[in-house]
């Protein structure tokens, strides 16, 4: 269960956000400018004539894309008047190939059509911390979008940040100690909290779930009433595959128990005995993450966050390693919808 009431109070405000063109680019078909110029993020791509469809200047623009990507780790594509749900998930496949099915699942999400998805689904006056997707996997995707179809009422906002920046905050002997110890994930399900593993693991078949934990080395424990436990190792730095960067990538502070809202932990910590917690996270060894080392990791994040004013038929594209992002409370209506894509495990881990 990952409800979270971080109002993220270093967010830049919209109206401190300073646009300026920058560049045209060689077909001049498309203008690009910077929501924080200072800092160069998130890279912002226009229609610079009238018409344009973003689906076909996808297709032939492909590798400027993804060069664009790299080099900026975020890309609002906005102006391009998408409307459907099936153009989203087309321009996806123009850019990265076909739209990932959302497996191994940590929060709730709708299936709305084809591999496109809800944003999370959690109460509208609750935040998300700020988080790479599927961080806590064995194979995650590297490139994440999001569509907006109905912008919020108020508030709303998907804050994201760039990973680069993040890392560097992070004291090199918090960055030492995780790269020696890893990160512990422990997840239960069947508590009637957070999601049931038929939802997370896709099966409502034992076996399936237990493949699944072998093939990726998660230990598992069923548990009287149909109940599972897991806990599995990973990484807390690792290299991107392109650029081969180190980049701080994990779940080690999202699924903390104390990262959640005061109410909701408290809840939970009075109904449940530590190692029956919905998620919780420990050093690879098992040992406890300090208060204050927790405290550190979630201001290095919050940050870095930047926000922005959703319009209709925006699309936000995100390379999942390099960017993270997080979610505004906000009045309704709001649909946000999400496609991910290129899935990756790593062989080798820092």
């Amino acid at each position: 269960m990952n409800n979270f009431d971080n109002p993220i109070s270093s967010i830049t405000s919209p109206k401190n956000i300073k646009r300026k063109s920058v560049v045209i680019s060689p077909d001049e078909m498309i203008s690009t400018e910077f929501i924080q110029l200072e800092n160069k993020f998130p890279l912002v791509i226009r229609p610079n004539v009238k018409g344009i469809d973003l689906l076909s200047w996808s297709l032939n623009n492909r590798e400027f894309i993804k060069n664009q990507l790299l080099q900026y780790t975020a890309i609002l594509f906005r102006g391009f008047n998408v409307t459907s749900i099936e153009e989203f998930e087309q321009i996806i496949a123009a850019i990265c190939g076909e739209a990932l099915e959302y497996r191994y699942r940590a929060s709730p999400r709708t299936q709305v059509a084809g591999r496109i998805y809800t944003s999370t689904d959690y109460p509208s006056d609750q935040s998300i911390f700020p988080h790479n997707e599927h961080a806590y996997s064995p194979t995650f995707p590297l490139k994440i979008f999001f569509f907006c179809q109905t912008p919020p009422a108020q508030g709303g906002e998907t804050p994201i940040g760039n990973c680069r920046q993040v890392f560097a905050n992070i004291d090199p002997n918090i960055r030492e100690k995780f790269i020696e110890k890893k990160v512990m994930y422990m997840r239960n399900f069947g508590d009637g909290f957070g999601l049931p593993w038929q939802t997370v693991f896709q099966s409502t078949e034992k076996a399936k779930v237990e493949e699944y934990c072998y093939k990726n080395k998660i230990d598992f424990e069923w548990k009287e009433g149909n109940k599972l436990r897991t806990r599995q190792v990973g990484p807390a730095i690792i290299k991107h595959p392109i650029t081969d960067e180190m980049v701080w990538f994990n779940h080690a502070t999202f699924f903390h128990v104390s990262t959640l809202e005061p109410k909701i932990r408290n809840s939970l910590l009075s109904a449940f005995k530590e190692e029956d917690l919905p998620t919780n996270t420990y050093y690879g060894d098992g040992s406890v993450i300090e208060p204050e080392v927790l405290e550190h990791l979630r201001q290095a994040y919050q940050q870095q966050m930047l926000s922005f004013t959703w319009e209709k038929g925006d699309v936000l594209m995100l390379d999942n390693m390099l960017a993270i992002h997080a979610r505004n409370p906000y009045v309704p209506p709001r649909k946000i919808l999400v496609g991910m894509a290129e899935p990756y495990t790593p062989s080798v881990a820092v």
